[in-house]
């Protein structure tokens, strides 16, 4: 047997036991490996490597990633003693991310209309998507979490969400405003007469009360953006589900500026509130929105002035 495969399996456990939840990079470096096996490799080396990464020749935006699960892989590696090279960090080019999508009160309003329009008119389906989509927009929630929401991580009374073992393994709690909750209450009513006896534990559940799946909810998402025109009918980009985050982040940020607080006492606390790992994630968002920047120059001048 290759060793790399059984030396997989613990880089794996180790992985995980630090918190991280290496879906992808798991489903990344079996690909890897077996790519290695077939060559009957038994050692990473960087040409190896490079030729993985940059298959296939048109997915450039996938290449950096790859390496650098081989990269995290190859080091794990030669520290249990197992010779390896380790790829070079700026070997190929760097992910850019994507410029957020700040959607306005009225295209987040057309979009719940929308929802509210699904066909067929007596069933759950519009009632959920209508929440879900609204859930998001006010709470600025991954689309994983809001999704992976379990009736019991859902405090009605409290007002509060549990969000349990996020994107990196930690766990939050996310208060709701009163108009939420109380809309949440609706939508939990309604799930629970259409659907007596639901299939699995979550708060958001499909027609016969399985898990609502994210293939589904995407489709949905892109049938409603080019119903109200947020895209072109034959379009394959346009604002996505993970702007309603974006949105909800710089909103927060832009009325604080506005009304004179100091962002970097309210940064941190945004930064627990969205999950982020570290502060200067939530910084992006600075450089991310014009206005923000705009704002963000202003307090800096005015401060230098005041040294001055």
């Amino acid at each position: 047997m290759n060793p790399l495969r059984p030396a997989l399996r613990e880089y794996l456990t180790l992985r995980r036991d630090m918190g991280f939840k290496f879906q992808n990079e798991e489903k990344r470096l079996a690909k890897f490996v077996t790519f290695m096996e077939e060559r009957r490799a038994p050692m990473i080396t960087y040409k190896l490597a490079i030729e993985w990464a940059t298959q296939p020749a048109d997915r450039h935006a996938t290449w950096t990633l790859r390496l650098t699960d081989i990269r995290g892989f190859a080091r794990y590696l030669q520290g249990i003693g197992v010779k390896s090279e380790i790829p070079p960090t700026g070997t190929l080019p760097g992910l850019t991310r994507s410029k957020p999508y700040i959607y306005t009160e009225a295209e987040v309003r057309r979009l719940l209309v929308a929802a509210l329009a699904l066909p067929p008119r007596d069933a759950l389906r519009r009632w959920t998507y209508y929440n879900l989509l609204g859930l998001l927009a006010v709470t600025g929630l991954r689309i994983s979490e809001a999704l992976s929401l379990c009736c019991d991580d859902v405090d009605l009374k409290g007002g509060v969400l549990t969000i349990r073992s996020t994107k990196f393994g930690k766990s939050r709690l996310v208060p709701l405003h009163p108009t939420t909750v109380r809309s949440l209450a609706q939508y939990a009513k309604q799930r629970d007469a259409h659907v007596p006896h639901p299939r699995s534990p979550f708060f958001f559940v499909a027609e016969r009360g399985g898990r609502l799946l994210l293939q589904y909810v995407y489709r949905v998402f892109w049938r409603l953006s080019r119903e109200t025109g947020l895209r072109k009918p034959a379009a394959h980009t346009g604002p996505r589900l993970h702007d309603f985050r974006h949105r909800f982040a710089v909103q927060a940020l832009l009325s604080w500026y506005r009304s004179g607080q100091k962002i970097e006492v309210l940064l941190p606390i945004l930064s627990t509130y969205l999950g982020h790992t570290c502060v200067r994630d939530t910084y992006w968002y600075l450089s991310a929105c014009p206005e923000l920047m705009e704002y963000a120059a202003r307090r800096l001048e005015s401060r230098r002035g005041a040294a001055s």
